[in-house]
């Protein structure tokens, strides 16, 4: 029986996907699912950009769930997948200007505006906790 490197890497990253779904995080997979819910975000929106490297495991995706246990969070939670949904994570970069592609990194934006940006750098030298009290600051400080 043989499987396709395509469906190998599916199956494989999957359970990365999930971490993030079943936090209620919507899966944009396309640059049209892109600008159909990020330009027109109204308050404010979480996005964030899932890999398959370790510090994603370790510490952003836990990090994220930490913070959405806080009592103020986005209106609106999104993710892109780097290295799989290509093109809407490119789509997605587009909106976090000055800052170059990182992955994973995490994005809150309000109105469509870009307020607070984790990059790869501020993630894999922290701990979940950390991550996630650097959110639920931001996400006090914006999603009020």
């Amino acid at each position: 029986m043989s499987m396709s490197f395509e469906r190998y890497m599916l199956d494989m990253i999957q359970p990365m996907r999930d971490e993030l779904t079943q936090l209620g995080i919507a899966e944009l997979k396309s640059p049209e699912d892109v600008e159909a819910k990020l330009p027109d975000a109204k308050g404010t929106a979480l996005v964030v950009v899932n890999s398959v490297c370790g510090c994603a495991a370790g510490q952003a995706r836990p990090g994220v769930a930490l913070a959405l246990q806080n009592d103020v969070t986005p209106d609106h939670l999104f993710t892109v997948f780097a290295g799989q949904d290509k093109e809407a994570t490119a789509k997605a970069r587009e909106y976090f200007a000055p800052y170059p592609p990182s992955s994973p990194s995490i994005a809150l934006m309000k109105d469509g505006e870009l307020v607070h940006f984790i990059e790869r750098h501020q993630i894999e030298n922290r701990s979940a906790q950390e991550i996630a009290a650097d959110l639920t600051a931001a996400f006090d400080r914006h999603c009020r």
